[in-house]
């Protein structure tokens, strides 16, 4: 690739300043890097000041590993080719899809964004895809996958260049049609800003990463980003479509915005697809769905009305893409579980334990909802936040779970850099609220009773929780789901919440009495 062409595609979208450029500007560039130590001889290193490193102090590593040229946000320097542009980050990414030829204008691709359900509903839309007979590609919180091949993912949406690199793959593999979660940091960030959508989604909007966007007006005003700019711009502007989960107010809002290109979805039948539900507890959802193109019957193993909203958001792909109606209930119908999503546990002595991955107050009053709804007799949590995240979402989510279980025990998460005991204090604070603290919590509370307990270490948390419970109980693990670690301030563990589930379901113990 010519670093003009390179240089041509970041003046479309910012001023662009060059220095120290070859009269012809005819320089190759092998390859594109946002890690100094990543790159390679001939190419061109994009200097990004992040949270706790600046790229630009990295610019003698990347010219000593051979770089051809540097973009930056501010002169420096250097004694070969540098482009100054404002934001390197949104550089980076209109680099990116110009080197890797823009993927994903040549594919069917769906973005699926809010602060609840984005991977469930993917993980739908990938289902509906095979149904329909498609090459497939995944990208999101759990992995990306495509064509025999999978990555895990440490972050819900990759940087613009690994994500441009990754539609390249998928493109040469055949994939035809992909899907991908999309973060409020994607946005804000402009990985996403060079990915041509065919669908939007929005899912449902409260509170989370507040550490990052100071407050909710402007999380809200992020997420909409995708609709009002990525949607709205571009080669596939004219058709692209959008769904728009109508249960949230702000979908609501967001439909009447977009009254051509939005399909409505909700439990409303106002809504152009609407459910009403026939059957709802632990072995599923039993709904008839209603669409402009008729109704089909729906039985799916996923659990709780907040998943037959992330049903109703896929079904709304399928609709804006025009499969049939019977591609759309076997795509749905094939998805049984989505790891540490309302993952159920099994338990030959009557107790049901679930793994969710709710971290944030709405996605916990989901989950306790959902448990609740198939009437165990106890509801035991066991939950905790995490560490250099939003601290005042801690008493909120504490709140919600000593109003919504019989028994709570308060735990850690990832602490990461905090002291994992302030953490729980600041939970314990909303706990107390409505549940009284319990020195015994192995001691059955007097019928109608509730309390809390606190356990720092987790995995004993989660042994307390399960020796809790008695035949007919609920226990809920919630905050990590499908994670397999922990992060402290100078460790990372290996740690998974199902695992520990079973080894504590699985150690002798006297048998469980019920509640007779």
């Amino acid at each position: 690739m010519i670093l003009s062409q390179l240089i041509q595609r970041m003046a479309s979208v910012q001023a662009v300043k060059t220095l120290n450029l070859p009269a012809d500007g005819d320089i190759e560039i092998r390859g594109i890097s946002y890690r100094a130590q990543a790159v390679e001889k001939g190419g061109m290193f994009v200097a990004i000041k992040g949270r706790n490193a600046d790229g630009h102090d990295y610019i003698p590593v990347a010219i000593g590993r051979g770089a051809a040229a540097v973009v930056t946000q501010r002169p420096v320097s250097v004694d070969l080719p540098c482009i100054v542009v404002a934001d390197t980050r949104r550089a980076l990414s209109s680099a990116a899809a110009q080197f890797y030829q823009d993927p994903s204008e040549g594919m069917t691709l769906v973005g699926i964004t809010g602060t609840n359900g984005k991977t469930t509903t993917a993980f739908l839309v990938e289902s509906l895809f095979q149904e329909a007979g498609y090459r497939t590609g995944l990208m999101g919180t759990i992995c990306c996958r495509y064509a025999g091949k999978r990555a895990h993912s440490p972050i819900t949406t990759p940087e613009s260049l690994d994500l441009q690199e990754m539609l390249s793959d998928m493109r040469q593999c055949g994939v035809t049609h992909a899907v991908m979660e999309v973060s409020s940091h994607a946005l804000a960030l402009s990985r996403v800003a060079d990915c041509r959508m065919d669908v939007g989604v929005f899912t449902n909007l409260s509170r989370d990463h507040l550490d990052f966007h100071g407050n909710m007006a402007h999380y809200w005003a992020t997420k909409k980003r995708l609709f009002t700019e990525l949607l709205a711009t571009g080669p596939k502007k004219d058709r692209a479509r959008c769904v728009f989960n109508c249960n949230d107010p702000r979908g609501r809002m967001l439909r009447e915005q977009f009254p051509d290109s939005g399909i409505g979805v909700g439990f409303d039948p106002e809504n152009p697809v609407s459910a009403e539900v026939r059957g709802l507890d632990l072995s599923g959802i039993r709904a008839t769905i209603h669409t402009p193109k008729g109704s089909f019957f729906l039985n799916s193993r996923l659990v709780g009305h907040h998943n037959l909203e992330n049903l109703l958001c896929a079904a709304g792909v399928g609709l804006a893409l025009g499969f049939s109606l019977e591609t759309i209930r076997r795509g749905l119908e094939a998805v049984a579980r989505i790891p540490g999503r309302f993952e159920v546990v099994p338990d030959g002595a009557g107790r049901h334990v679930i793994i969710d991955y709710a971290h944030t107050p709405d996605a916990l009053k989901n989950a306790l909802k959902a448990v609740r709804a198939f009437k165990p007799k106890r509801v035991i949590t066991v939950f905790g936040c995490g560490g250099d995240r939003d601290r005042e979402k801690r008493p909120l989510m504490g709140e919600v779970a000593g109003r919504l279980s019989d028994l709570v025990v308060i735990t850690s998460d990832n602490p990461r850099k905090e002291d994992p005991e302030a953490i729980i204090e600041e939970i314990r604070h909303g706990v107390v609220q409505s549940c009284p603290e319990t020195k015994n919590p192995l001691k059955p509370l007097p019928s109608g009773h509730k309390g809390f307990c606190i356990e720092p270490d987790r995995r004993a948390a989660i042994c307390m929780g399960i020796r809790a419970a008695r035949k007919g109980d609920a226990v809920l693990i919630a905050g990590k789901g499908h994670e397999t670690y922990q992060i402290f301030k100078d460790r990372v563990i290996h740690f998974d919440d199902r695992e520990e589930a079973e080894a504590a379901l699985s150690r002798k113990t006297q048998e469980i009495p019920d509640h007779g």
